[in-house]
């Protein structure tokens, strides 16, 4: 069975947009977790536009199954993973404004900054992932800095999906081998949905985990936060 994580920054951008605490983000992320979520995940971005620095540490200890948060490992997002330590960190490159994560980390160029930072997770007890994209090359500098995951970055998969789904997985079934042979923890995100979900975890093997926000939280509005999750639930089953 594949471990769905729950990304929740679209609850708080739906509360932050009213500034009140409906719905509430706590609440939420307590059921998620009931209704059978197997993880919490969260990026608090340095503008706050979703997730705030408060939600982090109210989440924290409420949080049951495995809480994952993402950032660009800047002073502030490390400062808040050192206090509230996470299961998992999950690295991702994004410049300060982008609006969603739409690429994997340029590995070679970066190496340093996720070296280091790698190695301050890792005394801290924090399982450490970075976001890739699937290609060969960088399964092996993935393996070079230690980390202790990849997370692929599915948006090429789910944008070529409709018009060759074969081809659109091919690289990322190629990459997993790899990653799987150099002992990489393999998670995946980014755009998979009901519709493409259960394709790709049937064609990429030793897939360990996929976080998943936008389309669980739309879906929800049409059929529930339960049938949904129950509904993920059995596509990665």
């Amino acid at each position: 069975m594949v471990n769905l994580s729950v990304n929740i920054n679209k609850i708080a951008t739906l509360r932050n947009a009213r500034g009140s605490n409906l719905p509430n983000l706590v609440q939420f992320a307590k059921d998620c977790e009931r209704f059978g979520a197997d993880g919490i995940t969260i990026h608090p971005r340095p503008d706050e536009r979703h997730i705030t620095t408060k939600d982090v540490y109210d989440l924290a200890p409420i949080v049951q199954t495995e809480f994952n948060i993402e950032g660009y490992p800047d002073e502030r997002f490390m400062h808040l993973v050192k206090e509230v330590r996470p299961k998992q960190a999950t690295l991702v490159p994004d410049a300060p404004g982008v609006l969603t994560s739409d690429n994997g980390w340029d590995i070679e160029k970066n190496k340093d900054l996720l070296i280091s930072t790698i190695d301050t997770l890792k005394g801290l007890g924090i399982r450490s992932s970075i976001f890739v994209n699937a290609d060969k090359d960088s399964m092996h500098l993935a393996r070079m800095i230690n980390t202790d995951a990849i997370e692929f970055y599915t948006g090429p998969f789910a944008q070529d999906f409709e018009k060759d789904r074969d081809m659109a997985v091919k690289k990322y079934v190629h990459a997993a081998e790899i990653a799987h042979k150099l002992g990489l923890r393999i998670n995946a995100g980014h755009d998979l949905n009901l519709n493409n979900l259960t394709f790709f975890k049937n064609q990429v093997k030793y897939l360990s985990e996929v976080s998943i926000g936008h389309a669980i939280v739309s879906d929800a509005l049409y059929i529930g936060i339960e049938n949904t999750i129950q509904a993920y639930k059995e596509c990665l089953s």
